[in-house]
């Protein structure tokens, strides 16, 4: 025995964690990156075309745009005792895929996502709509936070609040 009456630990799960250990396991968080492409036109209806232009400029062109996004996304929770995951990240991108990607990727937001039918399609309405469709769907852990680029320069961050 190891001293406690239990034997010693030659596995380790987490560093200086055995499986039998009273030791809360640490909480971590892993982060998935998925890629698509998408077309938009940031348009408000209640404006004026003049005033849609001097408000959104390229991004207001009747004949859509378009954009390769990257969107990360991140889930917290702790070390799986018996798999040493948080989430399997295949699992992870199984989900993102099922319940976002394959419903954006080389789509028009404007368009084709049912999620984002009637909401102004910027960067920060398509993060909280992707948000909303993920969220439910994670588990284990817990997603806490979204990345998404829609140009080398620009991103957004979203938490859920």
């Amino acid at each position: 025995p190891g001293g406690n009456g239990r034997p010693p630990c030659r596995i380790r799960i987490a560093p200086d964690r055995c499986p039998h250990s009273a030791t809360p396991m640490p909480v971590v968080t892993v982060t998935r990156r998925m890629h698509f492409n998408a077309a938009h036109r940031v348009h408000n209806p209640a404006l004026s075309d003049e005033e849609n232009t001097r408000l959104f400029g390229k991004c207001n062109n009747p004949n859509w745009h378009g954009h390769n996004y990257i969107l990360d996304v991140s889930v917290r929770g702790p070390v799986d005792d018996r798999t040493g995951y948080v989430l399997d990240l295949g699992a992870l991108k199984k989900i993102v895929e099922e319940r976002a990607v394959n419903l954006i990727d080389h789509k028009n937001f404007n368009l084709d996502v049912p999620f984002m039918r009637g909401v102004i399609p910027t960067s920060e309405n398509i993060v909280v709509g992707i948000w909303r469709e993920l969220e439910p769907a994670i588990r284990p852990g817990q997603l806490v936070k979204l990345v998404m680029w829609e140009t080398p320069n620009n991103y957004v961050e979203y938490t859920g609040e």
